[in-house]
């Protein structure tokens, strides 16, 4: 059976963005006093107290930069949330954030959508990425929340 390694903010992205975000605006950390916010950078969610920033994030933007590849009118750019100071990263490769519905959509090495499914059971997950890089033209998959439609995380192929 396959693995699937999730992919959380790399951290050179994770140092501009706390800075600056892909908006272009400074981000206004604060004091999480409820907890439960998904971080993006260590796949987990917030605990009470920790300080954490919402940041504006391109992921296929970014991608496309390191890859001289053209998304066109697929880049977007959204809210996430990170600590607001360098964390230590994810404590695991696996799969995060899989207790809700979910959307994983697909993209082609040139950072164009091919589609998309929505997971609505967690058990579903690893069938449904092993059905998506089944196809050859699938590059990568984004994982998204499907309230808001945020970027969770990435899962790349091999």
């Amino acid at each position: 059976m396959q693995h699937y390694t999730a992919r959380p903010i790399p951290p050179a992205a994770l140092k501009e963005l706390r800075t600056t975000d892909d908006a272009g605006r400074a981000p206004a950390p604060f004091t999480d006093d409820e907890g439960g916010a998904p971080l993006r950078c260590c796949l987990r969610r917030s605990r009470p107290g920790e300080r954490i920033a919402l940041v504006s994030y391109a992921p296929l933007r970014r991608w496309a930069a390191g890859t001289g590849a053209d998304p066109g009118a697929y880049d977007e750019q959204g809210p996430v949330f990170v600590h607001a100071e360098e964390c230590a990263g994810p404590e695991t490769d696996g799969l995060a954030f899989t207790d809700s519905h979910r959307t994983l959509r697909r993209y082609s090495v040139d950072g164009h959508i091919l589609g998309g499914r929505l997971i609505g059971d967690p058990g579903a997950f690893a069938y449904a990425l092993r059905e998506a890089f089944d196809d050859p033209a699938v590059a990568f998959v984004h994982v998204r929340a499907v309230e808001y439609g945020c970027f969770l995380y990435e899962v790349r192929r091999g």
